[in-house]
């Protein structure tokens, strides 16, 4: 794996929490793609980094054909000819004539045929009458048809050396269509990142066994794993960590040397049983860390050697807050595509605030609602907990809320981050 070598971290005091637009600037600077390219058969490319720019060998479509079934004719004979053709010939689409079309005739075309030698104008199949002549077959065409009616031309989708996709970006399944187009049956990728997933606190249960009072599931390891989807990498669970520094430690060590990533959450502040920011300062580097955001302040960014780790908070709302802010940018970029940007809709705000803390961004969970004019809004889910997660199912994305905003007022405008600018669906 290449890439650049990630920087000593310079904000290292808990009083000197990063701003959100400061942190964002931090991931973009230090980071690019450590992903190795592949080959790989167009049928696997959906959802791929593409690792190669590709460019059309040929006309697409190759040559002139009728975007109807119909008929087709010169449009130098249209005049003359009084809409009155004799059929000369009939064209299947995957049959191409060589005959030339003779002056004051015309020839049955059916959709996607390449229009016969002359022709360059189609009249549609259900606008003109058959009619039948001293025993032949001729067909009457309406009048007010322009030259190159219901005609394809060669190269109107794309042209010969044009430039269809870039390499840095997703392969989404018309870009696979678009490929197929120019005839090319694979393309260069990169290869899916391998991302580790680790859960740590004592109190951590997996569902599907006993429970008891003190203890709670592990919903951020389905969270975060269903996240994950949305982006080109394999995950390999390990498990859930005990609050207990040596297995933290040698756990995460392990990992380093096998993953390209490791994802943690839980045991990112200071706390005595935080050992996840312990072990990063004892194996690697830490980059960035207490961020003035809310939810998700102990949000961490490091490397140990090669590997880059991200760990997230506990509290299953911050850690789907940074995964969608941090993490997700931070993998894609790694894996060889963009740095993804949110979605962002400007709205009238239908609820208030009275009090808000300065010098710090916030997310609110949030959804969109349209008002009796049909204008839509932007309503506040009612409770503000990062560990509730009904808010983040009820919700259909983020509301945001710049540092120097104290309060809001119905009206106000705000922004909206909908959660399918995530690639959530």
């Amino acid at each position: 794996m290449t890439g650049k070598q990630l920087l000593d971290d310079c904000f290292l005091h808990d009083k000197d929490r990063l701003r959100h637009r400061d942190a964002l600037a931090l991931l973009k600077e230090r980071l690019s793609s450590i992903a190795e390219k592949e080959t790989v058969a167009l049928e696997e490319a959906g959802e791929r980094i593409l690792a190669e720019d590709i460019t059309a060998p040929r006309n697409v479509p190759l040559a002139d054909n009728s975007a109807v079934d119909g008929y087709a004719f010169r449009q130098e004979d249209y005049d003359d000819a009084g809409g009155f053709f004799r059929l000369q010939q009939r064209v299947a689409a995957g049959h191409a004539s060589g005959l030339e079309l003779a002056p004051l005739a015309a020839a049955r075309i059916f959709t996607g045929a390449v229009m016969p030698p002359g022709a360059d104008t189609v009249a549609m199949q259900e606008d003109c009458e058959s009619h039948s002549q001293d025993g032949k077959d001729f067909v009457i065409v309406p009048q007010g048809l322009k030259k190159g009616a219901n005609c394809r031309k060669a190269g109107e989708d794309v042209a010969e050396g044009e430039k269809i996709l870039e390499a840095g970006q997703r392969l989404r399944p018309q870009d696979l269509a678009a490929v197929a187009s120019t005839g090319k049956g694979t393309v260069e990728v990169f290869r899916k990142l391998k991302v580790a997933l680790v859960s740590t606190g004592d109190e951590l249960r997996r569902p599907g066994g006993p429970i008891d009072v003190g203890d709670v599931y592990d919903s951020n390891h389905f969270l975060l794993r269903a996240l994950c989807g949305t982006l080109p990498v394999d995950i390999e669970d390990l498990g859930v960590l005990k609050d207990e520094a040596a297995q933290v430690e040698s756990t995460i060590k392990a990992a380093a040397g096998r993953f390209d990533v490791i994802l943690t959450t839980g045991g990112a502040s200071r706390g005595e049983e935080d050992h996840v920011l312990q072990a990063l300062d004892a194996l690697g580097k830490r980059h960035m860390w207490q961020l003035a955001i809310k939810p998700g302040r102990p949000m961490m960014f490091g490397s140990i050697e090669k590997c880059v780790f991200l760990g997230l908070p506990g509290n299953p709302v911050a850690a789907m807050v940074c995964f969608l802010l941090y993490a997700r940018p931070v993998i894609s970029v790694l894996a060889g595509g963009p740095f993804l940007e949110p979605q962002r809709f400007d709205v009238p705000a239908a609820f208030d605030v009275e009090k808000k803390k300065p010098d710090r961004r916030e997310f609110y969970r949030g959804f969109l609602r349209a008002d009796d004019a049909g204008r839509m809004n932007a309503h506040k889910f009612m409770r503000d907990g990062s560990g509730l997660i009904t808010g983040l199912r009820e919700a259909d994305g983020l509301i945001e809320i710049p540092e120097d905003v104290t309060s809001i007022r119905k009206g106000d405008p705000v922004r909206f981050l909908p959660f399918s600018g995530f690639g959530i669906r």
